[in-house]
């Protein structure tokens, strides 16, 4: 759960008013001002109100929170901010607003004149049912339900996508490599822009300096191009960074170019990337990642929940994914991040939510939902056969209903010691292992009789990482025997 606190800015209001907050988002060159929406619908904002980015008809910064009346009912279900800043949002009914920093057009109104309140974005977009919103620096995106996306704004690098490096006043239809075919997804850098399609293809334009295009190398681009490196694959979420490009695939992949200055690639260097590397590779499904034109920083989440940061950590340089302990992407950039800007908009979920993987986590071995216990070493543990029949073949075929396994309640397990067998389990309802070296080799053991590849392979890591002056023979002797690859 989104946790709006960690934020220093919301240490200004009252625990009645972060209470009620059901959206957020925290924006700004040094993240000094915030937008909220309340559980009945009321938009609210503060703070500094550089460029009359608070949209509240003024130029005065406030502590105290000031509704804007235009935005309120008007469930807000994208919001996206530049650098001036200019912020961009699209309702659920599709309508888009923008107010803020108009120097370049970025609000999409035909003129260079400051919003100081919210104005609906009209040209082209009054038919459209807009879905998602995007900003980079000083440039705007909006993609419609028809897969249609439109950009407009500063556009010396050609990140509008029109041809030409002159800026574009009002909205205008992306089209080029792009004509006739439907984006699902939409990402800015700072001056460049991606788009993901709904085959899972990716195409990039704009500023392409530090090869954050993808393209293997780094010439601007005046209208899109499509990543060829990731023709193999499929992507289906696409994130930037201020110079640098994150890619999720549909199998859980994640891939990463552009500008490695702080290690936001997670190579384990600096090195800048001009085509799509993957990274993460022994660790296990990504799920979600995370970046923001605004900073340097990178994050993931895994299946099991875990979450990962890299690249500019509060002044460090991070070139590692690194594990932390936050259960959300959103925390690493409330406390890492530089500026502590939100990388999307914020939802708040209710206490009592919880994902289908924490579901799964949480009722692990709870007696109070379980329908069949294992017997171990004189200890049980609780599990629900649907589940084990629908990670693991193997007792998908012991569940068969000519078994007599399908009949007994209780089972006992004796070539196991209990510790293996219970991180087994666990790691059917987690994705997860979390053992010491030398009872990986019993798991690695499990894992190869009951044809877990994967399981293996995440034992063969615990027990290479675990490799010491003392257990060296005994952890190689395992490989050897396992045929394991833990050199």
């Amino acid at each position: 759960m989104v946790d709006v606190g960690k934020w220093p800015i919301f240490t200004l209001l009252s625990p009645q008013e972060i209470a009620s907050i059901r959206k957020a988002c925290v924006f700004g060159t040094s993240a000094n001002e915030a937008l909220y929406v309340t559980d009945n619908d009321e938009v609210f904002v503060f703070g500094l109100n550089y460029s009359n980015c608070l949209g509240t008809g003024d130029n005065q910064s406030t502590l105290v929170p000031k509704k804007l009346e235009a935005l309120c009912g008007k469930k807000i279900k994208s919001l996206s901010y530049g650098s001036g800043p200019h912020v961009l949002l699209s309702t659920e009914d599709g309508v888009v607003y923008a107010w803020g920093h108009n120097g370049y057009s970025q609000l999409g109104n035909g003129t260079t004149n400051q919003g100081i309140a919210p104005i609906q974005v009209c040209t082209n977009l009054l038919i459209k049912q807009v879905v998602e919103v995007a900003c980079g620096s000083h440039h705007s995106m909006a993609l419609a339900a028809d897969g249609e996306v439109f950009a407009w704004g500063y556009n010396n690098c050609g990140q509008v996508g029109s041809g030409s490096t002159t800026n574009q006043p009002t909205p205008r239809k992306v089209t080029n490599c792009l004509h006739i075919k439907r984006v699902v997804g939409i990402a800015c850098g700072q001056t460049s822009s991606m788009a993901v399609l709904d085959n899972g293809e990716v195409y990039g334009w704009g500023y392409n300096g530090n090869g954050q295009l993808g393209l293997g190398n780094n010439g601007n681009q005046l209208t899109p191009v499509r990543v060829a490196a990731l023709h193999s694959v499929c992507v289906n979420q696409i994130v930037c960074g201020y110079a640098h490009t994150l890619a999720l695939t549909d199998e859980g992949l994640l891939y990463a170019w552009g500008a490695n200055t702080y290690g936001q690639l997670g190579t384990g260097n600096k090195n800048n990337l001009l085509s799509p590397a993957h990274i993460m590779v022994e660790k296990e499904r990504v799920v979600e990642i995370a970046a923001c034109h605004s900073a340097h920083t990178s994050a993931a989440k895994t299946q099991g929940g875990h979450v990962y940061m890299w690249g500019q950590c509060r002044g460090q340089s991070v070139i590692l994914p690194h594990l932390t302990h936050f259960s959300c992407t959103d925390d690493v950039f409330a406390c890492f991040a530089t500026p502590a800007v939100s990388w999307r908009l914020l939802s708040v979920e209710h206490e009592d939510f919880l994902t289908v993987a924490e579901s799964l986590k949480k009722e692990f071995d709870s007696p109070e939902t379980a329908d069949l216990k294992f017997r171990i070493d004189g200890k049980y543990i609780h599990v629900h056969k649907a589940v084990l029949k629908i990670r693991c073949e193997h007792f998908r075929s012991m569940f068969q209903s000519y078994w007599n396994e399908d009949m007994k309640e209780v089972i006992e397990i004796d070539q196991f010691s209990y510790p293996v067998y219970r991180a087994f389990l666990q790691y059917l309802y987690t994705d997860t292992v979390d053992l010491p070296p030398e009872d990986a080799i019993g798991l690695l053991d499990l894992a190869t009789s009951y044809c877990e590849n994967r399981l293996r392979k995440l034992c063969q890591h615990i027990i290479k990482r675990g490799i010491t002056v003392e257990n060296a023979f005994s952890l190689f002797s395992a490989a050897v025997r396992y045929d394991a690859e833990v050199t």
